[in-house]
């Protein structure tokens, strides 16, 4: 019987994490001089005071989401996919190939075709470790890290010298066609005079992260091969038992992290930079293995802590820019929050672990009526 209920585990554990890792960044903004509830005041109105923050936030916000899946599917096959980057990388040529040389009529149309594009480059990369880890039995964290250098060296050599125009001189390739560029929160939400989320580039995108969480959530507790993969993550010699082949559950479960990773590139090579330039990922692959921890491997989860990481990236942004406190700052503030969600869980879990059986023993026994004897 477990000690805690669920909510406790999905919610509590995570709440007071994040609560302790923002009073320790509080205790280093003091130590420097400045003052935290001030830094707090700038974060929060730069990152939700408005429908420009608000844009902002919700553009970080999608990539998370996109990369946190990734690898909440892997770790329910008991893999940890760290090669996030450098599949979203490759799901960014994906993204390019097909928004520069298919001519299409409306972003409606290219916006299907770019998605499953972005996935299969993703996929396609995934599926290298995912074959070396299931046939081979090499060790799915190293070779999902080494690829991500290899995704980074093959991007730098297409975009010098394959996807660059002629007579440019920045690694990119050339502006999608008008045909193909995103509806931004801007151009969908502006009524009246005065535009709303003026220049953020939140587009249509965050509403296909949010269809990805339910289809996720879906295939992992509503399906046969869900059932499957959780089955494997759970325990291989009782999957075996069972007649679920470890290979097939590697690939696939790989497979599918590796597409929503590339499925990441529709928000920001196509919706925000409108071409594909060398720093399009923007670390999100790393932030989604935080993510998926803080999410507990849960879509829900996911969202909720991918919105917390948008609106740190905003609100340091913003902190950054009005104050005298430096954004490497918020590079302490997510790696304190990783670092308390992750590998001290424990120094949370037991204490209320602890707390919850104590108030367990001290609830009253329910009454019971002894049977009256036979007459």
């Amino acid at each position: 019987m477990d000690v805690m209920p669920k909510w406790a585990d999905a919610l509590l554990i995570p709440l007071i994490s994040i609560a302790i890792a923002f009073l320790i960044s509080a205790g280093v903004i003091v130590a420097i001089g400045e003052d935290p509830m001030a830094a707090l005041n700038t974060m929060v109105t730069g990152a939700l005071g408005s429908s420009y923050g608000w844009g902002y936030t919700l553009y970080y916000t999608t990539n998370f989401i996109f990369t946190g899946l990734a690898v909440s599917v892997a770790f329910h096959a008991r893999m940890f996919n760290i090669g996030g980057e450098g599949q979203a990388m490759l799901g960014g040529v994906g993204v390019a190939l097909v928004c520069l040389f298919i001519p299409f009529p409306h972003w409606s149309v290219a916006l299907p075709v770019a998605l499953i594009g972005g996935a299969l480059f993703g996929a396609a990369w995934a599926a290298i470790p995912a074959y070396l880890q299931a046939k081979r039995g090499s060790h799915i964290v190293i070779t999902t890290i080494m690829f991500n250098f290899i995704a980074g060296s093959l991007l730098v050599y297409l975009l010098v010298e394959v996807l660059k125009p002629p007579g440019a001189m920045d690694p990119a390739t050339a502006k999608f066609a008008a045909s193909t560029h995103l509806p931004t929160f801007q151009d969908m939400f502006s009524f009246g005079e005065k535009p709303a989320f003026r220049g953020a580039p939140a587009n249509v995108t965050f509403f296909f992260a949010l269809v990805s969480c339910f289809a996720v959530w879906l295939l992992i507790w509503r399906t046969r091969l869900g059932y499957a993969i959780r089955a494997y993550g759970h325990s291989e010699p009782a999957a075996l038992y069972a007649g679920i082949s470890p290979t097939r559950i590697i690939m696939i479960a790989m497979l599918i992290s590796g597409g929503l990773s590339g499925m990441m590139a529709i928000n920001t090579v196509m919706g925000e930079a409108e071409r594909l330039v060398l720093n399009s990922v923007e670390g999100a692959g790393f932030i989604g293995i935080a993510v998926a921890l803080m999410g507990r491997s849960h879509p829900l989860g996911v969202l909720l802590a991918a919105l917390l990481f948008g609106f740190l990236y905003q609100g340091g942004a913003e902190l950054s820019l009005w104050t005298n406190v430096p954004r490497e700052l918020i590079v302490v503030i997510q790696a304190l929050v990783i670092l308390f969600t992750g590998a001290l869980d424990n120094m949370v879990r037991m204490p209320l672990e602890k707390l919850f059986l104590l108030f367990r023993r001290k609830q009253p026994e329910p009454a019971t009526t002894s049977p009256k004897p036979a007459e």
